[in-house]
């Protein structure tokens, strides 16, 4: 195991080295292959597809979730060059846009920024950019080699700090009204404990409500950033911050988030992570959809 880790490790650094076009075509192979055989996920994404666009024909979700592992595999494999390829590098490819000046001086921030695939290439893109702290919420590797390697590229530039979960909400709500944005990603299925039930899609989803707590408590304005992969790298687009987030309902927000959401997917459908369960829990008496 050690020694797979440590080879999967070097390939992406000797990857790192290639153009760029380089290393999306072997994206585009390697995403072509696990639509084949990752036959699990192809179903998880292709249901998900059918939940969330119902007026699309069987055709239409087929050639999504194509394109979506496609853009799943180029992204991973962008992780070579975004974590060891020189800042010159990263700084050529990646492409701050919007309302960037948003995320300036030390006002106490929450950034949206939903399970689009260009995720961690619009965390690079933030902290090489954007001379602030910015932190976020992981969720450990059981792979204790691949989570010190994902560990360390995500904490390339800057100082950020990588929470858990377990670290708890007192420590994260402190660093906020600090000064340091938190680059969240709330748009998940983490079981009854942790979610409650909004629509999504206009399906009962079980949706943390993190983004409504965390505003209010770190007393913290909303940014959405939203990353897009391009033929030249990413663009990460810094959008308006909420004016009217959060109120003092934490289900209105959360549900006003997957609305504010949907909008965003619905410009790219193909580049969202589809292959996550996102309608695992269910509510009481409901069937599994998966």
């Amino acid at each position: 195991m050690k020694i797979a880790s440590h080879g999967g490790i070097w390939f992406m650094r000797g990857l790192s080295r290639l153009p760029l076009a380089w290393i999306r075509a072997l994206g585009w192979g390697m995403g072509c292959v696990l639509y084949v055989l990752a036959v699990p996920r192809r179903r998880v994404a292709s249901t998900n597809l059918m939940l969330c666009f119902p007026e699309h024909t069987v055709q239409q979700r087929r050639a999504l979730v194509l394109q979506n592992f496609i853009y799943f595999a180029q992204t991973w494999l962008d992780r070579s060059w975004l974590w060891h390829a020189s800042p010159q590098v990263t700084l050529r490819r990646l492409k701050l846009t919007g309302e960037v000046a948003q995320l300036d001086g030390d006002e106490p921030t929450l950034i949206f920024a939903p399970h689009f695939l260009g995720m961690d290439a619009g965390a690079t893109a933030l902290s090489q950019q954007v001379p602030r702290n910015f932190n976020t919420i992981v969720t450990p590797q059981r792979n204790e080699i691949v989570d010190a390697w994902i560990s360390q590229g995500r904490r390339r530039f800057g100082n950020a700090r990588l929470f858990t979960r377990f670290d708890g909400t007192k420590t994260i709500v402190a660093s906020l009204r600090a000064g340091e944005p938190l680059y969240l990603l709330p748009d998940m299925n983490f079981g009854p404990q942790e979610s409650i039930f909004v629509p999504f899609y206009g399906v009962s989803a079980a949706t943390v409500p993190s983004l409504s707590r965390f505003a209010r408590l770190g007393r913290a304005k909303v940014v959405p950033v939203i990353t897009r992969i391009t033929a030249q790298g990413y663009e990460t687009r810094v959008l308006p911050a909420w004016l009217d987030f959060p109120s003092d309902d934490v289900v209105a927000d959360t549900a006003l988030m997957n609305r504010r959401l949907q909008d965003y997917i619905d410009t790219m459908p193909e580049q969202y992570y589809w292959v996550h369960k996102r309608f695992k829990t269910r509510p009481p008496g409901e069937p599994s959809v998966y």
